[in-house]
């Protein structure tokens, strides 16, 4: 099934009311009704990357059977589009917080073997290679380090000399991460991707899932923006973090700030840089 449009026709609904949504950076997103009064979201676009949809949809319902957080239910996913429950979203809650901190440490139990995922995800339109293997410091350095830096000097966006540091600080990844075990990763965790649902509680969506460090979730957090403090010390009561974790919030970015320096451009280049300078 490739489009939204073979789905209607396939399950003989026709969509009597809808509304563009904003956030979408390439997909154009709406809220519709069907004709059976149901309400839905749905996401399309004419040209994503193979698998794209697929693997959000997968990685939404992994999310969801960890039964430490709420999701938008998966109805349909296609090769250009992908149709989830609409999510009626009410003001915060005063635990909202809270709640988000216990739901991901809760998540962040359900660990592997292996890092890595069952497939490639994406991070946005970028894929993540998610080969499966047992050694953290190699999966980092090979799968989202070294990967995406290399994208980024085939594409002019990073020079060789800042190729080559990345390659030391790759190296260096024994010394600077603590041992974590792979656990459960929603992988893109901005405050962007969380929403609130009916009763104000949180909801996370739009996931690039894998087996990962933990604290690579909690990093991504606070690069634009983050929680409260309170986030992250309920976090911590939770599920404790080693020591230092905070200084190694940029480290766990870099995956981040290359996507971007990749997508995005130069406007990225010089943050890029500042974090190799500190971890080199």
């Amino acid at each position: 099934m490739n489009s939204f449009q073979d789905w209607l026709r396939k399950e003989d609904v026709k969509v009597v009311e809808q509304r563009a949504l904003g956030g979408g950076c390439t997909a154009d997103a709406q809220r519709i009704r069907l004709d059976t009064a149901q309400l839905l979201f749905v996401k399309q676009q004419s040209d994503p990357e193979v698998g794209q949809f697929l693997a959000e949809a997968i990685g939404l319902d992994a999310l969801r059977r960890s039964g430490a957080v709420r999701t938008p239910k998966v109805i349909a996913v296609g090769d250009r589009f992908l149709l989830l429950e609409y999510v009626d979203s009410a003001p915060r809650s005063s635990t909202f917080e809270e709640q988000l901190a216990q739901s991901l440490a809760t998540q962040h139990t359900q660990t592997s073997t292996q890092f890595g995922f069952s497939s490639d995800t994406f991070c946005g339109p970028t894929i993540q290679p998610n080969d499966q293997g047992a050694d953290g410091y190699q999966f980092y350095s090979e799968h989202r380090f070294l990967y995406l830096a290399q994208r980024c000097v085939r594409q002019q966006a990073l020079d060789r000399v800042a190729m080559d540091k990345i390659e030391v600080i790759c190296n260096r990844l024994p010394q600077l991460v603590p041992i974590q075990p792979p656990a459960l990763l929603h992988g893109d965790l901005w405050a962007g991707n969380v929403i609130t649902g009916t009763e104000g509680e949180p909801i996370l969506i739009d996931p690039a899932v894998y087996y990962g460090w933990p604290e690579a979730d909690l990093a991504m957090t606070k690069l634009f923006g983050g929680f409260s403090d309170c986030f992250y010390q309920i976090y911590n009561e939770c599920r404790p973090l080693e020591a230092g974790w905070e200084e190694r919030m940029d480290l766990y970015n870099l995956w981040h700030l290359l996507n971007h320096l990749l997508l995005f451009g130069n406007s990225y280049l010089r943050e890029v840089e500042r974090v190799i300078e500190k971890y080199v």
